[in-house]
């Protein structure tokens, strides 16, 4: 589900993907691609190219494109299915797509670093996905002072990390910080190399398999700290406001087409992510998918992490604290919520 990383060196996140959940992996073979490359529909229109990659709040999409759903809300989609998550986020930024699924973490990062990019949708909150794995003599978040602890650096698993710590009163300076990318942390523990590690689904699978490892705490113990979303460069919003309401409101018609047909969903979304489908159940379970009141009560300002201008600026510390921003991002101008607004207002 994420390497959800925060920095842009290569990434090896197929491969361990591949390691972690089959050797064969039938997702490579689902088709996602609507369109060609061009920027325009047969109709004239803006085609949206979305990029999207493995993580529970965003195969929805591929429920959305395999029924037809956006073809029902009038929305031309080239949908475009990343093997790395770190190679949508760098699309993105590029330019050479025009939205993308996301974390808020990796959106300020981007906007941190120059890019124009606007949040119009919360697809989810992780509430268990993203976890720090302990081996066995490890108890409590005291205990791992002196540890080596190894995440990918600027991720949202080194963030719930120093959440975690400063939640006992610890900093990373109590600790033996070992960065490595998201597989590498994984296999590195598994091996028995590092004493705990920070890895999101399905990287947490892979590093259970240590004898005696165990969940030290979660994103659910956070709530609010880990959240993904639709994020469109600012040029294509302003450019072109209806096909991006368009994609909001295949969004939340593709929500209530999983509540109706939540088998056949199922199915199309474990397929996508190269596992079985009880598999895909137990990974569900750690992403809570927003509704429409739930999206327009993150939006609003407030003074703890499940408001989104808030968990900002606190994410924004976490940049510079790591050192991945020279100063505090604005972050005043990337949510825009006046999509999500209008769809409430449709439907009320």
């Amino acid at each position: 589900m994420k390497t959800r990383s925060l920095l842009s060196y290569l990434f090896i996140f197929f491969i361990t993907l591949t390691f972690a959940i089959a050797c064969n992996n039938p997702a490579a073979n689902i088709p996602t691609t609507t369109e060609t490359d061009s920027a325009t529909s047969t109709t004239g229109e803006a085609t949206v190219r979305l990029g999207f990659s493995a993580w529970p709040g965003w195969f929805p999409w591929q429920v959305a494109y395999d029924e037809g759903i956006f073809q029902e809300n009038n929305v031309s989609v080239d949908l475009k299915w990343f093997d790395g998550y770190l190679e949508s986020i760098n699309a993105l930024t590029a330019e050479q797509i025009d939205a993308n699924s996301q974390t808020l973490n990796d959106t300020i990062s981007a906007v941190s670093g120059g890019a124009d990019q606007v949040i119009v949708l919360v697809n989810d909150n992780s509430t268990g996905n993203d976890k720090i794995i302990v081996s066995e003599d490890i108890n409590t978040i005291t205990d791992l002072k002196g540890k080596k602890v190894a995440a990918e650096e600027g991720t949202v698993d080194h963030f719930l990390l120093l959440l975690g710590l400063e939640k006992e009163g610890l900093t990373q300076k109590d600790i033996e910080f070992v960065p490595l990318e998201t597989g590498k942390a994984a296999a590195a523990f598994v091996a028995g190399q590092v004493d705990a590690v920070g890895v999101f689904a399905p990287f947490t699978t892979q590093a259970l398999k240590r004898p005696g490892s165990k969940e030290l705490f979660s994103s659910k113990d956070f709530p609010g700290s880990i959240s993904d979303h639709l994020v469109f460069t600012r040029k294509f919003v302003e450019q072109n406001p209806e096909q991006v309401q368009a994609m909001v409101d295949s969004w939340f018609a593709t929500l209530d087409h999983m509540q109706k047909n939540r088998d056949k969903s199922n199915d199309i979304m474990a397929k996508r992510a190269g596992v079985s489908i009880e598999e895909y159940k137990e990974y569900a379970k750690g992403t809570k998918i927003f509704t429409v009141e739930e999206n327009l009560k993150a939006f609003q300002a407030g003074n703890n992490m499940t408001s989104l201008p808030f968990a900002a600026q606190e994410i924004g510390k976490f940049l510079v604290e790591v050192g991945l921003a020279p100063q505090q991002p604005d972050t005043s101008k990337i949510f825009d919520d006046r999509f999500v607004k209008a769809y409430a207002e449709k439907t009320k």
